[in-house]
């Protein structure tokens, strides 16, 4: 008999498994979708509650991309890459890691099979496992978004100036503490479990259906890119409203109450910042930078799921090799 040390072949992944295969899948992703990130992060932020609009510094997502490159070049179309991987390893490995173990123990609780497809108990795991991922890498997404906000030539929003992430890190604890590295986590839980509670689950339920059917073979790649390729547009209209909210709350100036308390100038919570974006900018508002968030997060959910499942594939593949 096999000691419990022994791989057993087709055994699914640990969490720890599913979660370094996640977060190496993710980071191939951020490589490519940094940019209409950057450009989406500054379209989000002009004409902040304006009723007007405010000054027009960039017209669309191909806009910022070309006027970022020309003033700030390779570094301003990359800012906050180096967070944005670490970010992407805490929350991707988190919702990829922890989806599959959510889900079959929700599904044993409720008396299903564990590996049953139950659209309920999927949108749970999903919405859990991003929540969780959400929450650890809080720091490093408001970091991110920070960076990716500022501009030396064409600002817009409000400007923090920060040498590197770790200078930003390190600015933000020594004037703020703890809470201001964990500022606006729960916009950030708000956004990522809408992202996550559709993004796994449909990403599933399109690649069972497309086999099944015999559309598509299990192992093909076109499989893979035809199901994250749906998925993406269902997290997209799922999360674009908390997406602004997250943005605008991580960016916003604070300021110190006698307490020693430092607070945001113009949002209490996300919902207090989608209540006055609606306000001021009406329902549009909420979806600024929404083509280039189209533009980012299509192909980052199509690279990294696909890349996801490529990975997990090659892994088993190593780790089993002995079995055959």
């Amino acid at each position: 008999m096999s000691s419990s040390a022994t791989p057993v072949k087709g055994r699914p992944l640990s969490t720890a498994q599913g979660f370094l295969c996640g977060g190496a899948a993710a980071c191939v992703a951020v490589t490519f979708s940094n940019p209409p990130e950057v450009a989406k992060t500054r379209l989000q932020l002009q004409g902040e509650l304006a009723k007007d609009g405010g000054v027009k510094v960039y017209k669309h997502t191909l806009d910022v991309l070309q006027k970022t490159w020309r003033h700030e070049g390779i570094k301003g179309i990359q800012r906050g890459l180096g967070p944005a991987y670490l970010y992407q390893i805490l929350l991707n490995g988190s919702r990829l890691g922890f989806y599959e173990p959510i889900r079959h123990n929700v599904n044993k609780l409720l008396g299903f099979s564990p590996t049953e497809q139950r659209p309920y108990t999927s949108i749970l795991a999903g919405a859990a496992s991003g929540a969780i991922g959400a929450s650890l890498g809080n720091p490093l997404f408001l970091i991110k978004a920070r960076l990716q906000a500022y501009s030396p030539a064409l600002p817009v929003g409000t400007q923090h100036y920060y040498k590197s992430a770790w200078d930003a890190f390190t600015t933000i604890f020594r004037r703020e503490g703890l809470r201001g590295l964990v500022r606006g986590v729960d916009a950030a839980i708000l956004r990522t479990a809408m992202g996550s509670s559709v993004q796994l689950p449909s990403y599933n339920w399109t690649k069972n259906q497309l086999v099944s059917r015999g559309i598509l073979p299990a192992d093909s790649v076109w499989t893979y890119l035809a199901s994250s390729s749906v998925s993406g547009m269902c997290v997209l209209t799922a999360m674009q409203p908390a997406d602004t909210a997250l943005t605008r709350v991580y960016n916003q100036p604070t300021h110190q109450l006698p307490n020693g308390k430092y607070v945001g100038t113009l949002y209490k919570n996300p919902i207090d910042c989608l209540w006055k974006t609606l306000k001021t900018e009406g329902p549009l508002g909420w979806y600024k930078g929404s083509t280039a968030h189209f533009f980012r997060i299509a192909p980052h959910t199509i690279i990294t799921l696909t890349a996801n499942d490529i990975i997990v594939g090659l892994y088993k593949k190593f780790r089993d090799r002995n079995l055959d």
